[in-house]
């Protein structure tokens, strides 16, 4: 059941927005649980925003380059803020 369930999650879609605060932009992404936030760059650079030097956010929490969809608990919905890294 464990293996279904797994083989199931990479055909699942999460329909999330990334919150540009410097721009006020709400942009639509399509992502997949596996999807990491470098993942999430990527598909910004498509649609022609740089997030380079930005970082992203969820519930309060600075979410790590390598962190994925799943792990941080982003669900279909959801709103990720990306804004000028701090560090």
């Amino acid at each position: 059941m464990e293996t279904l369930r797994r083989g199931l999650s990479r055909w699942k879609r999460y329909r999330i927005k990334v919150h540009l605060a410097e721009e006020d932009l709400l942009l639509p992404l399509t992502v997949r649980p596996t999807d990491t936030m470098m993942d999430l760059r990527a598909l910004l650079v498509q649609q022609g925003i740089t997030s380079w030097k930005k970082a992203f956010h969820y519930n309060a929490r600075l979410l790590a380059e390598d962190e994925t969809v799943k792990e941080a608990k982003i669900q279909d919905g959801s709103v990720v803020l990306l804004v000028a890294d701090q560090r």
